[in-house]
């Protein structure tokens, strides 16, 4: 396999004198594919990984191919901020992600690899008497489906992360926040690895640098996927393509409820431990970590256009930075190192799409929006259980594509919740 040549030294964030157990390069094999597979999975990210790893683990299904056109892990799963929490509003939202999370708590063990899963805590704040009463709700919410969730005064806010300015004379006062003590960040590259060294040791392929080109139908089945490499042949077809999906599909003749934009993140220098938690602002869209090694990760809100570039407007992340400085002053001389853009795909209700399609044997898995790497492991095991019973989990049965005929949607936007 090929690793970016301007990605971070794999152990770069593991703890002083502990080392990964191998190398990327060596975690999993590099075969060519076959012309026929029960199951091909299109988009080798996180979500189609975790697909892979549970088809194998949960269903027995090894004859799979997932196939990447560039670098494993190298679209969104790379360019996120991490941040893993489940205290969404709807019961639907809450079930998924709840699930997840519990997924994540394990996942360490069940992958037998490092993935610094760290539960610091996640700390969403409140800015105005509106929000107050939307984030109560929420924390109310959360605990009748058993979802660990507080409310917090400005004094405890102060408590749980000390840098926080929670002074009454700023633009954005502390007015209180809810607190999930579970959530928290782990490393993205290393849970792509982890996931992918174990469909591989399963006898999954895993196909990088395999773009697919159009798709070989017979009526309402898809029958096989063209790429640069070739044909391919295929029982079942699952799509986690996360922006592009829309490029796919339209190729298949159906069109899906998603906009792609683009959303900027950015990290600091190093720097020495000093946030103790994750702090997230949904009014001034903006969400701060630290991460393992010591750069601050920080996240901006969504890009306004549509588009496939990995990167943003300027003016987004001035904003960002004008309100992370005043939310955490001791962050002020700090310096950027450097920005990305991940292409996130949004849906008119802000919730993610997951099931069947219009042809018999292709599924979805898309609209995720900003909260695709939390729910990592618990789409992965809800739709490798789609793809290989033929009916949806019923985790994931009510984000199926035809809710936007039937009017059954889930409305996550103006949650409190829905961002990061």
């Amino acid at each position: 396999m090929t690793t970016d040549p301007l990605a971070p030294s794999p152990d770069a964030d593991l703890p002083p004198g502990a080392h990964l157990p191998h190398h990327p390069e060596f975690l999993w094999r590099a075969p060519e594919p076959k012309k026929n597979y029960d199951v091909v999975i299109v988009g080798g990210g996180g979500h189609g990984l975790a697909t892979a790893h549970y088809l194998a683990r949960n269903h027995g299904i090894t004859n799979v191919a997932v196939l990447e056109r560039g670098w494993l892990a190298g679209g969104n799963m790379a360019r996120n901020t991490t941040l893993i929490r489940s205290n969404y509003l709807w019961d639907e939202s809450a079930g998924i992600y709840e699930h997840s999370l519990k997924l994540w708590e394990g996942l360490e063990d069940e992958l037998g690899y490092p993935i610094l899963f760290s539960q610091r805590g996640v700390l969403n704040l409140a800015h105005t008497e509106q929000d107050v009463r939307d984030s109560i709700r929420r924390v109310e919410a959360n605990r009748l489906n058993g979802i660990d969730a507080e409310w917090l005064d400005p004094k405890q806010v102060a408590h749980v992360c000390p840098i926080v300015n929670t002074s009454a004379d700023i633009r954005y006062p502390v007015l209180g926040a809810t607190f999930q003590p579970r959530g928290g960040i782990a490393k993205h590259d290393y849970v792509a690895w982890g996931f992918a060294r174990s469909a591989s040791d399963a006898g999954i392929d895993i196909i990088q640098n395999c773009e697919v080109t159009g798709f070989v139908t017979d009526v309402d089945r898809v029958t096989g996927v063209e790429t640069n490499l070739g044909r391919i042949g295929a029982g079942t077809v699952a799509l986690c393509a996360a922006g592009h999906t829309s490029t796919l599909t339209d190729q298949l003749g159906f069109r899906v409820p998603i906009q792609s934009h683009p959303l900027q993140a950015l990290v600091s220098e190093l720097l020495e431990p000093i946030h103790p938690t994750v702090v997230m602002s949904n009014a001034v869209h903006v969400y701060v970590s630290q991460a393992h090694k010591g750069e601050l990760v920080m996240g901006a809100g969504v890009d306004s256009y549509n588009g496939y570039g990995q990167r943003g407007a300027f003016h987004i992340i001035e904003r960002q930075m004008a309100a992370a400085v005043e939310l955490f002053p001791v962050f002020g001389r700090a310096r950027l190192l450097r920005t990305w853009g991940g292409i996130v795909d949004v849906t008119p209700d802000a919730s993610p799409i997951v099931g069947a399609t219009p042809y018999e044997n292709l599924y979805l898995n898309c609209g995720w929006g900003t909260g695709g790497f939390k729910a990592t492991p618990g789409v992965g095991w809800c739709l490798a259980h789609t793809v290989a019973t033929g009916t949806p989990h019923a985790i994931n049965a009510p984000f199926a594509l035809d809710r936007f005929v039937t009017g059954r949607l889930i409305d996550e936007h103006g949650a409190a919740a829905v961002a990061h």
